[in-house]
């Protein structure tokens, strides 16, 4: 396969759409940052085909007759609608002021979507991908779906999972953000994406190392990654927290609740 030509970062926001509710909400708060940041919204729909499905080595798992160009032609029929239908909704929300006036179009790709969404962020190098945290057919355990944690796992532009029922509607809503480290070298890089993405908003952050015992090491380390901090963001309001806890989700939680975090960043 001939390598993508791979270009600079461009003022693109790239929103995956599953025509679920969940793709609504990411539709809000990435329309919301193109305004603010003077961007483009791209909508994204991969769909898949059973031609595509017999070229894939594990054929016998999908019982679809390769012959059927019918059926092919009926899932392209029914994509095209689904997405000409998220368009009108994207448009009446345009004329009522719910969504600002900013410039989008729509594409379709066949293929694995967690494959064509990363390949497309490969070539044209989006500033963030905003998705649902999960589909439409997700099962409510859980906590994300696997494409978006594909996506999140593999991805090396930055994602923002959006869960359906965030009670924001734009970033610039968020005022409390916690970042969760384990003290890497990698975190330090994470975070100076991070702040670089966002620094035209305000906020202030939690640093929070997640531990299930106690250990002097780490509260050295902290104090080592808050002098770290304090000279690289100076201008930056961070609290430091070692939140210790057995169920290390439960500790999250607890943390988050407390803290009143509106923003999770890895």
């Amino acid at each position: 396969e001939k390598e993508p030509k791979v270009k600079d970062k461009s003022n693109k926001i790239l929103i995956p759409v599953d025509f679920s509710n969940y793709s609504m909400k990411a539709c809000e708060f990435a329309f919301n940052l193109a305004k603010t940041e003077n961007a483009e919204v791209i909508l994204l729909h991969v769909y898949f085909t059973p031609i595509y499905a017999s070229s894939l080595p594990y054929g016998d798992v999908f019982n679809y007759q390769i012959g059927d160009e019918e059926s092919v032609k009926t899932i392209i029929q029914k994509v095209h609608s689904d997405l000409n239908a998220l368009s009108e909704k994207i448009k009446e929300k345009v004329t009522s002021g719910e969504f600002p006036n900013v410039k989008y179009s729509c594409i379709l790709r066949e293929g694995i979507p967690e494959e064509e969404i990363l390949r497309y962020a490969k070539e044209q190098r989006p500033m963030v991908i905003i998705m649902g945290t999960r589909g439409k057919n997700q099962k409510d355990i859980d906590l994300i779906g696997s494409v978006t944690a594909e996506v999140i796992d593999r991805s090396r532009t930055a994602v923002l999972a959006i869960p359906e029922n965030t009670p924001f509607k734009q970033f610039s809503e968020a005022k409390r953000i916690a970042f969760i480290t384990n003290f890497d070298q990698r975190d330090l890089i994470a975070f100076e994406a991070f702040f670089n993405t966002w620094k035209s908003f305000h906020f202030s952050v939690s640093l929070i190392h997640l531990t299930d015992s106690k250990d002097t090491w780490n509260e050295i380390k902290l104090a080592g990654i808050k002098e770290y901090f304090h000279k690289q963001y100076p201008g930056l309001e961070i609290h430091y927290d070692v939140v210790m806890n057995d169920n290390l989700l439960k500790g999250l939680d607890q943390y988050i609740k407390d803290n009143h975090i509106d923003i999770i960043t890895l």
